[in-house]
C-alpha cells in the first residue's frame, strides 16, 4: 500500500460562504504551500440535488429537485491534517449534508 502524504480537499458551497471558508481552511492550515500559504482555488459550478424526506435543505425543497450555482474550492493538506481540515469545513458549511471529497495524492510539486 501506498503512503500519500497530501490530500486534496474539494468543497462545494454557496458563494455567500466563501469568505468562512477560506478563513476556517487558513486556520486548520490547509493550502500550506512551501513559503506561501492560504492558497486555494475556486470555480463557480452548477450543482443538482433533490432533498428526501425528513431533510432540512438549506436550499430547495423536499421532493424537488434544485439546480444552484455554487463554488468548487479545492486546496491541499498534509493527510495527516484531512480530518481537521474536514472537521474545521463542517463547522461553517450551511448543508445539512456537505460535499467534502479528500482525494489521496500520489505526487504534488512541492513533494
Amino acid at each position: 500500500m501506498m503512503d500519500f502524504s497530501y490530500c486534496k480537499i474539494e468543497v462545494y458551497i454557496p458563494e455567500t460562504h466563501f469568505a468562512a471558508l477560506q478563513k476556517a481552511l487558513q486556520e486548520a492550515d490547509a493550502g500550506h504551500i512551501g513559503k506561501y500559504d492560504s492558497c486555494l482555488s475556486y470555480s463557480k459550478v452548477m450543482s443538482c440535488w433533490r432533498p428526501l424526506e425528513d431533510a432540512r435543505p438549506y436550499i430547495g425543497q423536499v421532493g424537488a429537485i434544485s439546480t444552484e450555482a455554487e463554488l468548487k474550492v479545492e486546496t491541499v493538506c498534509p493527510t495527516e491534517a484531512a480530518d481537521r481540515t474536514v472537521y474545521a469545513i463542517k463547522q461553517i458549511h450551511p448543508y445539512e449534508e456537505p460535499v467534502i471529497n479528500v482525494v489521496p495524492l500520489y505526487r504534488t510539486s512541492f513533494d
